[in-house]
């Protein structure tokens, strides 16, 4: 009896695995996989992002203005000095001498228009007694007339004479940080030739750039439709960023733009002022200058990674709630927290594809997990080096309206 029952158990199982591998085999799922997430809204302003120099806002070639031997100096090299402090005192006893030699020639120019001035008096009481002629008295006139426009021409020398007796103490005519000495004492200097030194100003300071002029258009038509803030304390403010500084902590305004465009280079020339209390910044120093570009407004920012470039185009991808990716394409601004702004091309509900960019093709489903753009890093975040790349059409950098 247990051999038939084993036979046709054996039949049975024989017949299971049969049908088993006659039943079709169900397709895996190749769906891709991405994360996509909404745009984050923020409220941004633009900046322009220049690089530059600062510059004295007074620098003057100190030169003697008497030729003579250089006797002493009286700073040292480096030096702050104030206005009117004496630098260099040149031999004056050239000057000293000519002066005395002047003031003896007043004297007797003095004693020589009192001796006409008598005789012209004399003259008038004799013709009033008819004891001279009326051509006598106008001879006596014109002696007292030329007598004293000596007297007047030897003030004037003598006013010369002690001029350049002064220019033998020369003095700084600004206040400001003054260079080195260029000539020892003992060496011959020349009237209006010879550089002694040099003084510039420090505060406050001024920062010099050139701007595209397609940037100065957009600022042109920004100020025609009002769309540019400013503020009456501080039109135009700007914030400097020194070479090895992260931040932007120097302060100032723009006070001058040039009133022409360089026609080689397509540039304008621009200037700011900015206080330096503490003489920290000097002439000659290289600095990155913002400038605002724009009123605050309501800006849509992703990740970078999100944003492809197709041939002349950028591109971002977002899936359509059957799971369709579709292409848009996007007009990009600058960086905020480390996230690209979007200016054209892109709504908030839009379903961006912020991760898996590599898997989305247009006109293909995908399967999509809900994400969340975060900033990977608080603060501002430049565009790009300005030392790499000039200004372009639009801002340069932005950040986060206060």
């Amino acid at each position: 009896m247990l051999r038939p029952i084993l036979v046709a158990t054996a039949i049975a199982i024989t017949s299971v695995s049969l049908s088993a591998c006659s039943a079709k085999k169900t397709p895996p799922d190749t769906t891709p996989t991405v994360v996509a997430a909404q745009p984050l809204t923020k409220r941004i302003v633009d900046w322009d992002d220049y690089v530059g120099h600062f510059e004295a806002q007074d620098s003057v070639d100190i030169r003697p203005r008497v030729s003579g031997y250089l006797q002493s100096v009286a700073f040292r090299d480096g030096d702050f000095v104030h206005k009117g402090q004496l630098l260099f005192v040149i031999d004056p006893r050239p000057y000293q001498a000519a002066l005395d030699q002047a003031r003896a020639q007043v004297n007797r120019a003095r004693a020589g228009e009192i001796n006409a001035e008598a005789e012209r008096a004399r003259a008038d009481a004799l013709l009033n007694a008819r004891a001279i002629s009326q051509q006598e008295l106008s001879t006596r006139q014109a002696a007292a007339d030329q007598a004293r426009a000596d007297l007047a021409a030897a003030e004037a020398v003598e006013r010369t004479a002690a001029l350049n007796l002064s220019f033998t103490r020369v003095e700084s005519p600004l206040a400001g940080r003054i260079s080195d000495r260029r000539i020892a004492p003992g060496n011959l200097v020349s009237a209006d030739q010879t550089v002694l030194t040099t003084v510039v100003s420090l505060n406050p300071i001024r920062f010099v750039f050139s701007g595209a002029e397609g940037v100065y258009l957009k600022y042109q038509r920004a100020n025609e439709n009002g769309s540019r803030p400013s503020s009456r304390r501080s039109p135009n403010p700007v914030t400097i960023r020194l070479q090895d500084e992260t931040d932007y902590r120097w302060r100032g305004r723009m006070d001058f733009v040039d009133n022409a465009i360089d026609t080689s280079s397509g540039t304008i020339r621009g200037r700011a002022v900015v206080e330096n209390p503490d003489n920290f910044l000097t002439p000659g120093m290289f600095g990155h200058l913002r400038l605002i570009g724009s009123g605050a407004y309501d800006g849509l920012l992703v990740p970078e990674q999100s944003i492809v470039t197709d041939q002349s185009h950028q591109v971002v991808y977002v899936v359509a709630p059957g799971g369709l990716v579709a292409q848009k394409i996007v007009e990009t601004g600058p960086l905020v927290d480390g996230l690209r702004v979007i200016r054209k091309g892109l709504s908030v509900s839009d379903n961006v594809v912020i991760d898996g960019v590599q898997r989305a093709r247009p006109g293909k489903k995908v399967k999509a997990v809900t994400g969340k753009i975060v900033a990977p890093s608080p603060g501002l975040s430049p565009a790009a080096d300005p030392l790499q790349a000039a200004p372009s059409l639009s801002a340069t950098s932005a950040d986060k309206a206060r």
